[in-house]
């Protein structure tokens, strides 16, 4: 089997076991499925894309909280945009360290945030899920494609 119908085959039915799942527990489906799109756009794969997908989304997260919490400190509107400014710079010079060099990561978990209101409680969970969901579709479908090639030969 082709690695890329593997890989749709074992995403579609995966996507549909983490919508049941995010519903079940009460997750944001549309952020997992922001953490399964960090990982697949990660330029890393694997166990290091994975990891770096974490890591910067849960930066983002990080990120979005001091937005959100600098800019209720002073009441001027524009404060926010200034603290934006700011905030922005850091979340891509961190890049500076390996392991959180994937700046779309942190963007991806930074919007998530703002997306639920500042529920980083619900945002976390449900983005860390994703992300591991992404894993797993990915890497099923290469196993999928690479077990049916053997028995093809």
């Amino acid at each position: 089997m082709n690695v890329l119908f593997a890989i749709s085959l074992t995403t579609g039915i995966l996507s549909g076991i983490w919508g049941w799942m995010a519903f079940s527990f009460g997750l944001l489906s549309w952020a997992g499925f922001l953490g399964c799109t960090s990982f697949f756009a990660s330029p890393n794969s694997g166990s290091k894309g994975l990891m770096e997908s974490l890591l910067t989304n849960l930066s983002g997260v990080f990120w979005a909280m001091v937005i959100i919490e600098s800019s209720q400190l002073i009441n001027l509107e524009v404060a926010g945009y200034v603290v934006t400014s700011i905030v922005a710079f850091f979340m891509c010079i961190q890049a500076k360290k390996q392991i959180l060099a994937y700046i779309p990561g942190t963007f991806i978990g930074s919007c998530a945030t703002f997306a639920a209101g500042g529920d980083w409680q619900l945002v976390v969970p449900s983005l860390m899920l994703g992300g591991v969901f992404g894993f797993l579709m990915k890497t099923s479908g290469e196993w999928l494609s690479a077990k049916t090639a053997v028995k093809a030969a």
